[in-house]
């Protein structure tokens, strides 16, 4: 039994080229996937060296300030001494302050030259793949709903005789229109199997 859920044609040659098409768009899609993130990661060095001054200039305001509490208290020049020792744990402090800063741009940069780079190449095939599969499975479980119906049959028939070329009509019976019009079971079976083929679909996968 032919599932209308399978977004896959029943004709062989039609699936080998969906599958091989389905192979290339995922590897190219993995392939971007990962230069972006080698990008990241590339980039993201930057933040971690922020992070590193950050946390090292951090460390050393601390000593200052605590050495300078210290100097502080040594009698008659303490306060000459802590002075450039707490300037120097400002100065540290600032440091730090441009470190979390370079952490925080490098960081958002890093996802942005990512997506930068990797989503455009992916963008571009994805999307008219996914378009065009997609229009392929609505129009197969189209196709598939009409060939289970009696009717059905025969307005895949009547869509043959105006979408098909006339040498493959002439294949099924040599007056095709007439057959349609006489409602012949055989021709009209055959002209909606003309139909059913263009769409990647066979009546033999219905039964």
């Amino acid at each position: 039994m032919m599932t209308r859920f399978v977004p896959y044609a029943s004709r062989p040659r039609r699936v080998a080229i969906q599958f091989v098409s389905d192979i290339v768009v995922i590897s190219w899609i993995a392939l971007w996937v990962w230069i972006g993130v080698a990008v990241h990661t590339a980039v993201a060095l930057i933040a971690e060296a922020g992070r590193t001054v950050q946390s090292g200039a951090n460390g050393v305001a601390g000593n200052l300030d605590s050495a300078g509490k210290g100097a502080d208290k040594v009698p008659l020049i303490g306060h000459v001494l802590s002075g450039p020792l707490t300037a120097a744990g400002h100065a540290a402090r600032d440091i730090a302050d441009a470190g979390h800063s370079l952490d925080t741009t490098a960081t958002w940069l890093a996802v942005l030259l990512a997506l930068a780079v990797a989503a455009p190449p992916i963008l571009a095939v994805a999307m008219p793949w996914l378009f065009l599969r997609l229009r392929f499975f609505l129009r197969k479980q189209t196709m598939i709903g009409l060939a289970r119906t009696p009717a059905g049959v025969q307005l895949l028939a009547l869509r043959a005789l105006g979408n098909r070329p006339l040498r493959l009509m002439t294949t099924v019976t040599p007056d095709p229109a007439g057959a349609w019009r006489r409602e012949d079971p055989i021709a009209i079976r055959g002209l909606a199997a003309l139909e059913l083929r263009a769409a990647g679909v066979t009546l033999r996968a219905l039964k």
